[in-house]
């Protein structure tokens, strides 16, 4: 229970931080700012595992601070080119 609430409170701090490098107002709440900063770790830990292999042969690395804002940089990216914001 305790590795989910941390997942939130860490998907909330990315979600901030790609907002902030965003350029442009991003009106997002606390829910869609949690999502967006877990799913940028995903997509970060994706982009980090098709540059350097795990070494336990996963298909997602564990991504790193800067890694989950890029993500999140990019999921916030493709909504806005996606018409979705």
């Amino acid at each position: 229970m305790l590795h989910l609430i941390w997942s939130v409170i860490v998907g909330f701090l990315v979600g901030l931080l790609a907002r902030w490098f965003y350029p442009g107002a991003v009106h997002l709440g606390f829910l869609m700012t949690s999502l967006l900063g877990i799913g940028g770790s995903l997509v970060g830990g994706f982009i980090g595992a098709l540059i350097k292999r795990p070494a336990d042969g996963s298909m997602f690395h564990p991504a790193g601070l800067i890694m989950s804002i890029i993500g999140a940089c990019l999921i916030l990216y493709g909504a806005h080119m996606g018409g979705y914001m």
